[in-house]
């Protein structure tokens, strides 16, 4: 089936980014907006825009009801949920197909094994990837006994979500029932799940991950992604290819990523997550995620190719129509995610009317952003402004190019990371390549790394 109409079921960059890909597609783009978006520049990009509800997302953008009755309203024909909010829930993905719309993502049944962790490990398992020694826990007497198993440092985790919340590292067996505690409220406040699993520390581990497309019968990878540079497990830079791996690991990845897409049948675009032990030239699976990445971008630079116009054919029931041999990688790509947030304040969320953006431009540049000079950010969502993307010949070319694209890019009237960015492309351990997710909280850690290693 011909998708002509699309609702799309998200805010901030990632609207406006779909919203392109439609209008190169031909498609008409509904977004389903909140009273807070009406005005904002995917809003204005769209071809007609709906109000899905206030401003809290609980009442707009995690309203599955409200999302429905939006694209039966509008006539759409299929709903792309973007990431974050409702793209990794299954019950969206049913209440589509119940009302006869095409979801832009995997299954349901693909979602469900997925989404939980404990069921994606299970799946990998399966499969025959590496995973970190660990497993569920419910009780401390239960997490102490597997912690002494596989011995401490150990990393808590919630089962049913990401993005940090609800992970904490426990070092000693002394303080391991508290911080249970903390991860499993943590986990029932964000994602409504206390469930938690517990698993073995790599403290020197680098987070690489593998870019998938599926039709639900073949699988290809379209190459590794090195997000290791995060704060409270947030990533803010990423680069393709990752950087510094030989190229047996990169390999073995890649066949794990393309196995475990074969396994579930996979539809759509996801990623597979893999940690890197660095001193054990080893990796371990983590998890998947089954919708599109913040970090696509660089995946796209390198390989030529539009991710969101394959979700959409794929949704639209064709056959990948490319083999792996199909598959070119061309360069290097780096992205910096722009955020609002005071980097002096403990990285606090900086909403406010922005008096100016100034975004670089030039060859190899890219902006995917949903701010300008004159609009307001609210404080109901994430900080995200939107990311800045470089591509280069080499990785040396890229770095060059986006130190020279940070040195030009400002907003002003509220607080960004621009110089948490021009610090970390300042550093010798980052241009030279190939670091774990330790560096960041170290460097935050050394007193004036910020402003010595600043720019600007």
């Amino acid at each position: 089936m011909t998708i002509n109409r699309l609702l799309i079921a998200n805010r901030g960059e990632i609207a406006a980014r779909i919203i392109r890909t439609c209008d190169q597609l031909g498609i008409e783009s509904i977004l389903a907006a909140s009273e807070a978006d009406l005005d904002s520049i995917p809003a204005r990009m769209a071809t007609s825009v709906i109000n899905i509800g206030p401003p809290p997302s609980g009442q707009s953008y995690l309203n599955v009801n409200a999302v429905i009755q939006a694209a039966i309203q509008e006539k759409a024909q299929a709903i792309h949920p973007g990431y974050g909010f409702l793209s990794e829930n299954p019950s969206l993905a049913k209440a589509c197909a119940d009302n006869g719309i095409i979801f832009i993502g995997p299954t349901i049944e693909q979602l469900d094994a997925i989404g939980d962790k404990l069921k994606a490990r299970k799946n990998a398992v399966d499969a025959n990837l590496p995973v970190v020694p660990g497993g569920s826990v419910s009780e401390p007497a239960e997490a102490e006994k597997l912690a002494n198993e596989i011995g401490y440092p150990v990393l808590i985790k919630a089962v049913g979500g990401g993005g940090g919340r609800g992970m904490k590292v426990v070092h000693d067996a002394a303080s391991l029932a508290e911080t249970m505690t903390l991860a499993r409220a943590e986990a029932e406040n964000a994602f409504g799940d206390d469930r938690l699993y517990l698993e073995c520390y790599v403290a020197t581990g680098r987070h690489v991950e593998v870019q998938v497309l599926g039709d639900g019968d073949d699988v290809v990878h379209l190459g590794t992604r090195d997000c290791s540079i995060q704060r409270r497990y947030q990533k803010l830079v990423e680069e393709a290819p990752a950087p510094a791996l030989s190229d047996t690991l990169r390999s073995s990845m890649e066949t794990a990523a393309v196995a475990f897409g074969k396994h579930l049948n996979y539809r759509g675009a996801g990623t597979v997550e893999f940690l890197v032990d660095v001193e054990r030239n080893s990796f371990y699976f983590l998890e998947m995620n089954a919708r599109i990445q913040v970090e696509h971008p660089v995946t796209e630079a390198i390989t030529g190719m539009d991710l969101v116009g394959q979700q959409i054919r794929i949704a639209e029931g064709r056959v990948l129509g490319m083999t792996q041999a199909d598959i070119h990688f061309y360069g290097h790509a780096i992205e910096c995610r722009l955020n609002a947030e005071d980097c002096n304040n403990d990285f606090h969320p900086s909403p406010g009317l922005v008096e100016r953006a100034l975004y670089p431009a030039g060859e190899g540049i890219r902006i995917d952003s949903h701010i300008e000079s004159g609009c307001t950010v609210p404080p109901f969502y994430d900080s995200l402004l939107g990311k800045l993307i470089v591509w280069g010949k080499d990785r040396q070319e890229a770095v060059s190019r986006l130190q020279s694209a940070l040195v030009h890019c400002r907003i002003n009237g509220i607080h960004s990371n621009l110089v948490l960015h021009r610090a970390i492309l300042s550093d010798p351990e980052f241009i030279q390549g190939g670091i774990d997710t330790g560096f960041l909280p170290a460097r935050l850690s050394s007193g004036d790394w910020l402003t010595e290693n600043n720019n600007d």
